[in-house]
Parts: C-alpha cells; sequence; structure tokens
C-alpha cells in the first residue's frame, strides 16, 4: 500500500541524503502525519495554503521498518501514521508540486 507524507522543501533539504526521515511531529506528536491518495488535496489546502512548493513523498507500507497505524484525527477522518523514522528505501517516489 502507498501512503504519503508532505514535506517543506527546506525541510527534506536536510534529509534527502539521509538513510531515514524523521518529521518533527515524530518528536513532539510521537508519530509522523501520513495521508492515503484521496486525502491529499484537502490536507495541502487545510495545512499547506501559505506554501509555495512542497514535497509529497510517496511511501511503499510494505518496506517501512516503523510500525504504521491507522488512527481517527480530531474530525473521525482515519489517516495512516507513522510511529519511528521512515527508512528511505521505504521511499518510493519524491514528487515536486507548486501552490501558489
Amino acid at each position: 500500500m502507498l501512503i504519503y507524507h508532505i514535506v517543506l522543501p527546506a525541510i527534506w533539504e536536510n534529509f534527502k541524503n539521509r538513510d531515514f526521515y524523521e518529521a518533527e511531529s515524530l518528536e513532539s506528536e510521537g508519530f509522523i502525519h501520513c495521508s492515503f491518495a484521496g486525502q491529499l488535496d484537502a490536507v495541502l489546502e487545510r495545512y499547506y495554503s501559505g506554501a509555495q512548493h512542497v514535497f509529497i513523498l510517496s511511501v511503499n507500507t510494505e518496506k517501512l521498518s516503523s510500525r504504521l497505524v491507522e488512527e481517527p484525527s480530531t474530525n473521525g477522518e482515519i489517516f495512516p501514521h507513522i510511529y519511528g523514522k521512515i527508512n528511505r528505501d521505504a521511499i518510493i517516489a519524491i514528487d515536486a508540486r507548486t501552490l501558489c
């Protein structure tokens, strides 16, 4: 299964050559926020409306070394959360998207 993580270019720059990726939310909330394909547009609109560019990481869940849990958000919608770092070989595509 594929899930997606949205990251700002300045943040991705720090991890693009590493063996793993970890979002700030891993430390602050204990997991990395991800989305299913059908949720991407709404997440981009809700949380990234002020950004000009983002990267969308396509994550193959079968290759993840960290635990994946599908959990309800505050509005009850189910989202995938990764409880640990994302190993680089699980990231199968990195797509640049211009928002503005």
